[in-house]
């Protein structure tokens, strides 16, 4: 069985969320310990949390290191605790705590199988391209049948994630995924069906759509 390490970026401000959302009570459980719960499997041999402090672990197994100013930096700092034993590193954001077994499990053989996976949603909405601030002029309405809006956990090799850091182009606050990374390095990214209940806690109404998805489930409608 291969066995994976977990990395968890934590560093964020919640600026949005207008206090530490990664300590909100869910359903019991803090944010983060919900997410820190759904990887303690047998084929997950670390998990190291990235923070700036203000987000309590409260788990002694639970490795840490310090977060960065950038998403991609906290990574960094992560991943850089991890030897050559290590050979698949899974990312997954920290403010996503309903991930479950079945999409982990889909993400993980993706790895395996093509070298890197993410887990993915098609895009709805109709996406026009334009220079911002708005109000902006709408330039060209893009094909959203080749659009994917991009979740977590996103897994690949150690060893490819260390390589495309050191030969990173841009400046880390500019990467927004750690596919990205992958991509500027010319590695190969699939993608694997995500889950609607994935959702990226951010906002207080996340937080109210995340209890709902507990109480309810798949049957909204009691």
């Amino acid at each position: 069985m291969q066995r994976f390490a977990v990395i968890i970026p934590a560093g964020g401000s919640s600026s949005r969320f207008g206090r530490d959302k990664l300590t909100e009570p869910l359903a019991g459980e803090t944010v983060l310990m919900r997410t820190l719960r759904a990887f303690r499997r047998g084929d997950v041999a670390r998990i190291v949390v990235a923070t700036a402090g203000g987000s309590i672990v409260g788990d002694e197994s639970i490795q840490t290191c310090g977060g960065g100013p950038s998403r991609a930096h906290s990574v960094r700092n992560a991943l850089k605790t991890l030897g050559e034993e290590i050979e698949w590193v899974a990312v997954h954001d920290a403010a996503r705590p309903l991930v479950s077994q079945e999409l982990i499990d889909r993400t993980f053989a993706a790895a395996i199988q093509y070298g890197a996976a993410v887990a993915a949603l098609p895009v709805t909405l109709t996406v026009k391209q334009a220079d911002g601030p708005l109000p902006a002029k709408a330039q060209r309405t893009l094909a959203r049948h080749t659009l994917w809006a991009m979740q977590t956990p996103q897994v690949m090799r150690r060893a490819d994630l260390v390589d495309a850091y050191a030969r990173c182009t841009l400046p880390l606050d500019q990467i927004t995924d750690d596919a990205q990374l992958l991509e500027l390095a010319g590695r190969e990214v699939w993608l694997v069906p995500g889950e609607d209940r994935n959702i990226k806690i951010t906002t207080w109404q996340d937080m109210l759509l995340a209890e709902a998805i507990l109480k309810y489930g798949n049957n909204p409608w009691p």
